[in-house]
């Protein structure tokens, strides 16, 4: 099994601390940014950053869907951290300053990929089938918090 590995990144014109409080409001700003690959969306502990349990379903493609149970920490300032307990999947969200009233966001998951032919396609394909669709929900973050 390899890791496969996939990440986006986008400037937002707003500060480092407005984006990221929107990305761990998981019981109000999170559900509405999430684009139409996500499902049942349910908060099921906590709400805020550290210690939120959230659920939802991720279709990837018309015929890959995740069930996603995801345990929320902060380890360092900045960073969200977002570990699956249905898989080996974790999504690390990193939102730095980037000027004077501006923010980059980073997301990165990583997981486990599949072995031989299969695996093969999962590491070509997943990585820009998932970056696409964090692209939108960057889109989405920007338009929220920007001014």
């Amino acid at each position: 099994m390899a890791q496969v590995e996939a990440t986006t990144e986008r400037i937002i014109a707003a500060d480092a601390e407005t984006v990221f409080d929107a990305l761990a409001d998981y019981a109000g700003t999170r559900g509405k940014l999430l684009p139409e690959h996500f499902s049942e969306y349910e908060v099921r502990e906590g709400g805020d950053g550290e210690g939120t349990l959230v659920h939802w379903k991720l279709q990837a493609t018309s015929k890959r869907v995740r069930d996603c149970l995801l345990e929320v920490s902060e380890p360092t300032d900045g960073q969200l951290v977002e570990k699956d307990r249905n898989s080996s999947m974790v999504t690390t969200w990193t939102v730095t300053p980037a000027g004077e009233g501006r923010s980059r966001v980073v997301a990165a998951t990583v997981w486990n990929g599949a072995g031989g032919i299969g695996g093969f396609f999962e590491r070509t394909f997943a990585p820009k089938g998932l970056g696409r669709i964090y692209d939108t929900l960057l889109a989405n973050l920007a338009a929220e918090v920007e001014g």
